[in-house]
């Protein structure tokens, strides 16, 4: 637990200490109604995403050309605009009033999102114009970065671990409500109904991208009109000035590791994400109809987890600090993928596939003489387990189901521990000095890492296999470990590393 000290006579641009009570109130009423505005900016940001994540116009309606991979690059498109986007809007808020950054960017999103209603349009290279719109759409995300620099600027050390907690569970309920949205506007049909009077067609593609853009323009609405600027020091005493630095230096090493160590969580949980459908449909012969309900499912289920674990966070973090809950999170972690590391002597089902006479026939069967080939009579059926053209299949164990749920605890517990400590630990190192920069550079560091995440997968686990996949994860999850104890005593808020406050 820290003691304050008393530095008040020290402490330039706070407001007079003589002032009225009913002021005092109304400021502090003010600044909490701000930071809820950035809960909701950050609730309707993570909705949007996942609104429009697995809704993309299909190949075959917006452009022949547009295959597999260049829908990998769809997807990448969103972090790497939020990865470019971060530091700009950062830089932007530490120089005026972050209204302004965050109106710009969420009027971004939602221009890219009726973009994206509108690519069916033109006559030819419409999927470069899908890559646009969601290029945009990440570009627009990078207000993330605005919304942690404000929580944590508006907020004293005391209430920075549940503020961020705060906003954390916004996010992680935006991402489990977005999917639910999606899925409430899939009876609008893929043809939907046309809207001649703005050339519009309405379907289960646009409409998600039309109820995305509806939430900015509500999300502006609540900037401009409800939103103050607020900055607080360390004890929640208000400074006059929106560029106002505390005497003293940052700890850039101590910043450099908090941006290596977000990096590696952001990117085993990338990685997570990503492998779910394609291992579940390898080891579990899923097809994949089954894979996207039963991860959907699983994934939303680890989203109410993770909200229960932000709210378990602001008690420990209180009692214990925030370092043992970082290195506690990143424990249980490297226990979550080594559960995944595959054993004993059952193997996957291996697809097989044949062309005899230009007909496609499938055969599913394992090495283990306990399995026998199942010839798939009927061709429009959907082969399944793991595919014959990964050698791996045919000498790698299979991952049990009981792995691959018990897994999914242990990452949904210690992943979103590792998230919010990293972000408030982040805020404490760099003081009450504008922070937008620096939160650019972490939104950005995760961004990067979200995109690396899927090459991971398609690289490593398709080659190589999940032994060789999961044993790098854990490699990194000790690597970071060992990072966090070389330099445990560097990561300290920046008052108690220059004797305002005692540890």
């Amino acid at each position: 637990m820290s003691q304050c000290m008393d530095s008040g006579e020290n402490t330039p641009l706070l407001n007079d200490d003589s002032g009225s009570d009913d002021s005092q109130n109304d400021e502090y009423k003010s600044r909490w109604r701000s930071i809820r505005v950035m809960y909701f900016t950050m609730f309707l940001s993570s909705v949007g995403k996942p609104i429009l994540y697995h809704l993309f116009y299909p190949s075959h309606i917006i452009d022949d050309s547009a295959n597999a991979s260049f829908l990998g690059w769809v997807v990448a498109a969103y972090s790497l605009g939020q990865m470019l986007a971060s530091p700009v809007f950062g830089l932007w808020s530490n120089h005026r009033p972050r209204r302004e950054p965050l109106a710009c960017s969420i009027f971004i999103n939602v221009t890219a999102n009726i973009y994206y209603c509108y690519v069916y349009l033109p006559t030819s290279q419409n999927k470069y114009h899908m890559l646009m719109s969601r290029a945009l759409v990440g570009f627009g995300a990078g207000n993330v970065a605005v919304v942690r620099s404000y929580v944590a600027g508006a907020t004293s050390l005391k209430e920075r671990n549940s503020a961020m907690a705060n906003t954390s569970a916004c996010q992680a309920l935006g991402f489990i409500l977005g999917p639910a949205l999606q899925a409430g506007l899939s009876f609008i049909g893929e043809q939907g109904v046309s809207v001649k009077v703005i050339d519009l067609q309405l379907n289960m593609y646009t409409a998600p991208a039309l109820l995305a853009a509806l939430f900015g323009v509500i999300n502006i609405l609540l900037v401009v009109l409800v939103l103050r600027e607020h900055q607080v020091d360390d004890y929640g005493r208000h400074i006059r000035a929106i560029n106002y630095e505390t005497e003293g230096n940052i700890d850039h090493v101590a910043v450099l590791t908090s941006n290596v160590l977000f990096f590696i969580i952001m990117f085993i949980f990338a990685v997570f994400e990503t492998i779910a459908t394609p291992l579940s449909m390898d080891m579990f012969s899923w097809t994949r109809k089954d894979a996207v309900l039963y991860n959907g499912i699983i994934l939303s289920c680890v989203g109410f987890e993770s909200i229960l674990v932000f709210l378990l966070v602001k008690v420990l973090s209180q009692r214990i600090g925030d370092r043992p809950v970082l290195l506690g999170g990143l424990a249980i972690i490297f226990c979550g993928f080594f559960v995944l590391l595959p054993w004993g002597n059952h193997y996957p089902a291996i697809q097989w596939a044949d062309l005899k006479n230009d007909t496609v026939i499938h055969e599913t069967f394992a090495p283990n003489p306990a399995f026998a080939p199942t010839p798939v009579s009927n061709s429009s059926f959907e082969p399944t387990g793991c595919p014959a053209e990964q050698t791996w299949c045919q000498y790698t164990p299979a991952i049990h189901l009981a792995q691959f749920l018990t897994a999914d605890v242990l990452i949904g517990a210690g992943y979103p521990a590792c998230n919010v400590i990293s972000y408030t630990l982040y805020s404490k190192i760099l003081g009450s000095k504008p922070q937008g920069v620096y939160m650019g550079w972490l939104t950005a560091s995760g961004s990067g890492a979200r995109t690396l995440g899927p090459v991971f997968v398609s690289q490593v686990y398709t080659i190589l296999g999940p032994r060789w996949a999961f044993s790098l994860i854990c490699v990194m999850v000790v690597g970071a470990i060992l990072l966090l104890g070389a330099l445990y005593h560097k990561l300290i808020s920046f008052a108690v590393r220059h004797g305002r406050i005692l540890e």
